[in-house]
């Protein structure tokens, strides 16, 4: 069993980055490993480059996520943790894939309706190609299992079209057809101010968000002043439906402590916000404290997530060449 995942770099990772991906990497690497298989994890920079990026500002985001991922529990001597562009198998296979793909599937992508809006004319080709590149991120490793979301399951089905199709045409058997990896659903982190819109670090207020980086005071006052309502907690999940920020708070205190968010209202049924401010306050700060002091030793030695980086780029090319010599060679064309 070969899982691979990638995750775009992005800078000021927060609660909801935490909650929603990086902590199901962790989880997975632990569970993947113990039935015998592996994990290939990338930071999916050529991915970010479909869309502008300022450089210096884009490689910092790349080792930041790296310096996060490791923080937050995965492991480079157990799983294989490497950037994109480092590989430069991912953008060779990604055309010849592009070669097989038919224009008329990366048309039907409702991630390219949705991303390229009104203005199809004016984005890139590779906002409209970069579904290739995620089958051949897959395709690349013989990836027997890829973690999906709701939205990604499209894109997993492209990938296993394409390699069918490259399979069909030149009378091989190259790639390995990946099956859907299906974990436990990752938690939807909201706002702090507003509870109908996720946590993001694009928010003007520092109140909406926990930082991997806040302190532990920081912290508490964040959640002292999150927006709620002034009815108790009930006894059920359901009747918070019309409560989003009520919701919210719940929702993150169960998926740090790893139950149920009505688990959590049979602890707290009847409680004030009060009462239940602090204890979540409590629950993140232990979260957040490691990570914190984990990531702040990388700041201060920033060759050591280079080295990471590497390290990780060399045993993911050593897994990726013979597959993409194959792919070669099923094309009649020498290397």
């Amino acid at each position: 069993m070969r899982v691979v995942s990638g995750i775009q770099p992005t800078g000021n990772l927060h609660l909801g980055n935490y909650l929603g991906a990086i902590r199901r990497w962790a989880t997975m690497q632990d569970s993947i490993e113990g039935e015998g298989g592996e994990c290939i994890f990338f930071l999916a920079d050529l991915h970010a480059i479909t869309v502008f990026n300022d450089p210096a500002e884009l490689r910092a985001n790349v080792n930041g996520m790296a310096a996060a991922l490791i923080a937050c529990g995965i492991d480079p001597d157990r799983s294989i943790l490497f950037n994109q562009a480092r590989v430069p198998a991912h953008a060779e296979l990604a055309w010849i894939l592009n070669c097989t793909a038919r224009m008329g599937w990366l048309g039907r992508m409702t991630q390219w309706k949705d991303k390229a809006g009104k203005n199809r004319e004016g984005a890139s080709v590779g906002l409209f190609a970069y579904p290739v590149l995620q089958a051949a991120d897959v395709l690349l490793y013989q990836a027997t299992h890829v973690p999906v979301g709701e939205d990604q399951k499209q894109h997993l089905e492209l990938a296993r079209d394409i390699a069918t199709k490259f399979n069909t045409d030149y009378g091989v058997e190259l790639f390995t057809l990946p099956e859907p990896h299906i974990g436990k659903d990752a938690a939807r982190i909201m706002s702090l101010r507003d509870g109908s819109a996720k946590m993001s670090k694009s928010d003007p207020s520092d109140m909406s968000r926990i930082n991997l980086t806040d302190d532990d005071d920081a912290i508490v006052q964040k959640i002292r002043k999150a927006k709620t309502d002034p009815a108790p907690l009930p006894d059920s999940w359901d009747e918070l439906a019309d409560r989003p920020e009520a919701r919210n708070l719940v929702a993150i205190y169960a998926a740090l402590t790893d139950r149920t968010p009505q688990s959590v209202l049979e602890d707290h049924a009847g409680q004030g916000f009060g009462a239940f401010k602090p204890a979540l306050a409590e629950l993140l700060v232990q979260t957040i404290a490691p990570i914190r002091s984990r990531l702040a030793a990388f700041s201060a030695d920033p060759a050591a997530i280079d080295a990471i980086l590497a390290k990780g780029s060399a045993r993911a090319a050593d897994i990726a060449a013979p597959t993409l010599a194959g792919a070669y060679q099923a094309l009649g064309l020498p290397r």
